[in-house]
């Protein structure tokens, strides 16, 4: 049973649909997932503000020294979730990082379309 969503932002959540991710993620905080939002971004300046209110952590690849698709900073993800690797689905619109989330412990969604991301989930974390 998965017990956390690790998000990336950009070609993610900035999909022009992304307002049904946002109610989706909003929907799992309600059933007790555990957010948080991963991005190779330097840092989160502005964004950290705006986000929050969506995640129980923002990890930024330039504050924790490690950056997609290395193993470490899924794990860090992870365990600022306060959960196993195994315990949590990585969505993103990279192969390569959704790939680098897997073989951390994670399940992978490689995020096509809003739609596609949201059946994906639907299915992992039945309600």
């Amino acid at each position: 049973m998965f017990r956390g969503l690790i998000v990336d932002y950009a070609g993610v959540l900035t999909d022009p649909d992304a307002g049904d991710l946002y109610a989706a993620i909003d929907g799992l905080r309600e059933r007790g997932v555990r957010t948080a939002l991963l991005s190779n971004a330097a840092g989160g300046g502005s964004a950290k503000a705006r986000l929050s209110a969506f995640f129980d952590a923002l990890v930024f690849s330039g504050e924790v020294g490690f950056a997609k698709p290395s193993a470490q900073v899924y794990l860090i993800t992870a365990e600022r979730l306060g959960l196993s690797a195994d315990s949590c689905v990585f969505v993103d619109d990279s192969r390569g990082n959704v790939a680098g989330a897997v073989a951390a412990g994670m399940a992978g969604v490689h995020h096509t379309s809003v739609e596609s991301t949201l059946t994906e989930l639907s299915a992992l974390f039945p309600a």
